[in-house]
């Protein structure tokens, strides 16, 4: 996830430097201290929502889904192979200065993840405003389609347009507060048909903006309400005072949630009307 201009006064700590590197290693090796892991979060939800799409869809291609501030592609790996984020770190985190160059690594995770690749995997796009990350995930396979493109700032380029017109699923985890509803808008002016969102979203954060640009597309918004999500540890004393100076100005109680120091997410899905009768977000992620 690269940060862009949507939003980021709300205290964070900067990573900018991790998220644009040649090759995932410093991203791993620095977000495995902080138990970084909304994308394994993501990894159970998405495959669920793949599956049901696929009943829904019927008899058709293969699922299309994008994934917004793809970086690395993360969770493009966690949908698509025979892996989980344990996984992800045990290969990337614990960067040595003898270790592989970035060449030989894509070389090598071209193999690795070729060999791992799941029967039900799903087209992905991977849209975000860091190019050599885009690139690392489209040169060793995990993405079909990779953008290095910022839709806060700018228009689809026509190749991205003529990608996103058979959307299925759109996925992101975390990205909402770099990101707008300036980006899902341009998005949903490429696409033939309203597809299904599923958002991740930190609980300082407001998804309304979101989800009444979503309501404007046809689309009916829920939200996960029996749990919350851990996304990562707080880097230190200054960003958890600001995440709860932010939650407390939304009127959110951080007991239970925030108080064990870590960032915790909402799960939000948008689907039309008449899908989410005929099946509500308590049943079809009853867990």
């Amino acid at each position: 996830m690269t940060k862009t201009t949507a939003g980021t006064d709300w205290g964070k700590a900067d990573f900018e430097a991790i998220y644009n590197c040649p090759d995932p290693r410093r991203y791993f090796s620095t977000l495995q201290p902080l138990e970084y892991q909304i994308p394994h979060h993501g990894q159970a939800v998405f495959r669920a929502l793949a599956e049901n799409l696929r009943r829904c869809r019927g008899d058709r291609p293969p699922l299309s889904v994008v994934d917004l501030c793809c970086s690395y592609g993360v969770n493009a790996a966690l949908l698509n192979y025979r892996l989980s984020l344990t996984d992800l770190y045990g290969r990337y985190a614990g960067y040595r200065p003898d270790g592989p160059t970035t060449g030989q690594l894509i070389d090598e995770d071209r193999t690795f993840f070729a060999t791992r690749r799941r029967a039900e995997a799903v087209r992905v796009t991977g849209i975000d405003a860091a190019d050599r990350a885009v690139g690392y995930a489209r040169e060793v396979g995990l993405l079909d389609h990779g953008f290095a493109e910022n839709l806060e700032l700018d228009e689809p380029s026509p190749e991205l347009r003529a990608v996103l017109a058979g959307t299925d699923l759109i996925t992101v985890t975390g990205g909402v507060g770099y990101i707008s509803a300036r980006t899902f808008g341009r998005l949903f002016d490429c696409v033939s048909r309203p597809p299904w969102v599923a958002a991740f979203v930190l609980r300082t954060v407001s998804y309304r903006p979101v989800s009444a640009l979503l309501a404007r597309a046809g689309l009916v918004t829920e939200q996960l309400t029996t749990r919350t999500f851990r996304q990562r540890r707080f880097a230190d004393g200054d960003e958890r005072r600001a995440a709860f100076e932010a939650l407390a100005r939304r009127g959110l109680s951080i007991a239970g949630k925030e108080s064990d120091g870590f960032y915790h997410a909402d799960l939000y899905l948008s689907r039309p009307a008449a899908e989410v009768a005929a099946l509500p977000l308590s049943e079809l992620l009853p867990d």
